[in-house]
């Protein structure tokens, strides 16, 4: 088990490339569709399933919506109400929504159910508590699906698999139509985005899964440091290129 110093450590560095990508107009404007695909009025109640530091749920408060905010880390809670004293913040998980049948009209889940290994009983959670009528919308990248340009493309593909492989589901977004249909939602929709980043930002996530395909045994360390080298070039010299492709999938609870 790790020990609490480093839990604390762990959750920080995760809250700020959390909160460094939120600031991404690109970010922005999936946060913003994802709230109109709710179709939230003012008034109404809308979770945040997986909520983190809680910025996608102080929006919604501030639109109007009684925003409820649901994460299983307390420090994220903690900074989620430091930075969001407009929205209520709880503890629990998908599985375990701390909320009555049907107090919801809409569910909102952004890069959380890739972390799931029963999206299906999540699905079935978000059902008991949403009202008939109420609105699901589940927003993730599609982990396997990653573009790195690289002058070694065969050991590109090898580090985007390896990493995607460290994840319960790491293709969660392509599956999610037939996911929503067997959970019993109707009108189910689907937009995709891609999010493009050409600055050194990230060479720290690339370099980490340059690390997770050497500790897998995927390929070797002088492949992995040969490949983390030639990304940290392409930064240097303005040629570094990560396009992340990201799904809105969007229903309704009969």
């Amino acid at each position: 088990m790790p020990t609490p110093q480093r839990d604390d450590v762990a959750t920080r560095s995760l809250l700020t490339r959390l909160d460094r990508f939120s600031l991404l107009p690109e970010a922005r404007a999936l946060r913003d569709r994802a709230r109109e695909l709710l179709r939230a009025d003012p008034g109404d109640a809308v979770v945040d399933v997986g909520c983190g530091g809680g910025r996608a749920t102080g929006e919604l408060a501030a639109a109007g919506t009684r925003a409820v905010g649901v994460d299983l880390d307390p420090l994220m809670l903690d900074a989620a109400r430091a930075a969001h004293p407009g929205a209520e913040f709880r503890h629990g998980d998908a599985y375990r929504l701390p909320l009555s049948d049907g107090s919801m009209r809409g569910y909102r889940a952004e890069k959380v159910y890739h972390s799931l290994d029963d999206p299906l009983r999540a699905l079935a959670e978000a059902r008991r508590v949403l009202v008939p009528g109420g609105r699901v919308v589940l927003l993730g990248q599609d982990w396997d699906a990653y573009m790195v340009d690289s002058d070694d493309p065969d050991t590109t593909r090898r580090i985007i698999a390896a990493y995607a492989d460290t994840m319960a589901d790491p293709r969660a977004p392509r599956r999610q139509r037939a996911l929503l249909a067997s959970a019993g939602f109707t009108d189910i929709e689907i937009e995709g985005r891609i999010v493009v980043f050409t600055e050194a930002e990230v060479l720290g996530m690339l370099i980490g899964f340059a690390d997770a395909a050497e500790r897998s045994g995927t390929i070797d360390g002088a492949r992995a440091r040969s490949w983390a080298t030639e990304q940290r070039q392409r930064a240097e010299e303005g040629r570094l290129f990560v396009a992340v492709p990201f799904l809105l999938v969007s229903a309704e609870r009969p």
